[in-house]
């Protein structure tokens, strides 16, 4: 991170004591209380301090670039007829890829700051009130003039998705230069994670900014339109920590068939051979194959629960794999908190849960284990369908 020495100075102040009062830090540092107003608010917008009390930035910090919209859900009563009205029940919520991910980190217990778009609308004062309740920072926010983002998702009566439709223009208005703008936060992050439904030349901006400070960058790529549009980003030269595509958008990225195992592996491999570290490539019902170049792969199976609503949960599974690698886990079994995090969201109404943490996660992972435990040890005389 990039202070000034003015910036460290006040630092320096507010570490010896978080509760010095603006106008006891003009007088120690021999400047107006204005000035030191000025000094304070970049110190936030850079992730130095966080909020009020200037409380300082801990480690494990992450920022979030992308989408941020109003979902807008609707439930069958029974399967979706196409082409027809389908009784059922809707209901709106805050939602958007990035904004999700940022909240369910901020769940978590993660420092975490998100930098979005939003408009000057009803929509857009409830999402970010919601989301700064949620503990998300929002000091490099910036507000459109055009409508807030939406998603509309029509879910069967089992909770399967049937069919959605995203309006994200807002989010295209999140150009380059808004992220240049937010450099030294980004340079001070521990972890970057990128929503596919940014534009390519933001997401480019964003990858270099990362790669030059020598953050840790993880690329979601949403959907197979967005993927296609992306590919040409992964490049060797400006590597990437992790990308968590599903076999369609891996298809799309590549150019390359998914369809078999042997294909998939290939397609995965091209990756690593364009500066991927980590391929993590979600299977839906099967679970999700997840390869580091070098070190193999292996496959993680989903954990059979029932199912409610499928909104967020790719969300949360990424949210949570980004809270376990900073709190010190190995990617692989970052990954199985990302399943466990996944289990938890489908099981709920909510597209994040309110009631996300890491002992729920932890919760789940251990009942995990112990029914794996007793499916590998059958009692002598017990008939195996």
């Amino acid at each position: 991170m990039t202070l000034t020495e003015r910036e460290r100075e006040i630092v320096a102040l507010l570490r010896a004591d978080p509760m010095i009062t603006p106008a006891q830090i003009a007088e120690r540092v021999a400047s107006s209380r204005a000035a030191v107003n000025v000094h304070l608010s970049n110190l936030g917008k850079k992730g130095a301090i966080l909020g009020r009390g200037y409380i300082l930035r801990e480690d494990r910090a992450v920022v979030v670039i992308g989408g941020a919209n109003l979902d807008v859900k609707a439930r069958s009563a029974r399967s979706v007829t196409p082409g027809t009205s389908n009784p059922g029940h809707a209901s709106m919520s805050p939602g958007g890829v990035g904004r999700n991910i940022a909240e369910a980190l901020a769940r978590l217990g993660t420092n975490t700051h998100l930098i979005c778009v939003v408009g000057r609308d009803p929509a857009g004062e409830r999402l970010l009130a919601d989301t700064r309740e949620a503990g998300v920072h929002l000091d490099h926010l910036h507000r459109s003039d055009g409508p807030t983002g939406t998603y509309t998702a029509v879910l069967d009566a089992d909770g399967e998705l049937a069919v959605a439709v995203s309006d994200m223009t807002a989010t295209q208005e999140l150009r380059p230069e808004h992220v240049t703008g937010a450099r030294d936060l980004i340079g001070n992050a521990d972890l970057l994670l990128l929503d596919g439904n940014l534009p390519a030349d933001t997401v480019a901006a964003a990858l270099d900014l990362g790669h030059a400070a020598g953050v840790r960058c993880v690329l979601e790529p949403v959907s197979v339109p967005k993927s296609a549009a992306l590919a040409a980003l992964i490049q060797a030269d400006r590597p990437l920590f992790a990308i968590t595509p599903n076999r369609d958008e891996l298809q799309a990225i590549t150019g390359l068939p998914a369809g078999t195992e042997p294909q998939l592996l290939a397609a995965v491999s091209s990756l690593h051979d364009r500066g991927v570290h980590h391929v993590w490539v979600r299977l839906g019902a099967h679970g999700s194959l997840f390869s580091t170049a070098g070190e193999g792969h292996q496959l993680i199976a989903a954990w059979p629960v029932e199912v409610v609503d499928v909104t967020g949960a790719g969300d949360a599974m990424l949210a949570a794999f980004a809270h376990a690698l900073l709190t010190g886990h190995e990617p692989a079994v970052a990954a199985r908190h990302g399943h466990a995090a996944a289990a938890l969201t489908i099981q709920s109404t909510h597209t994040v849960r309110p009631d996300l943490t890491p002992r729920l996660i932890q919760d789940v992972l251990q009942q995990q284990a112990q029914d794996t435990q007793e499916t590998q040890h059958i009692p002598e005389g017990t008939k195996t369908p």
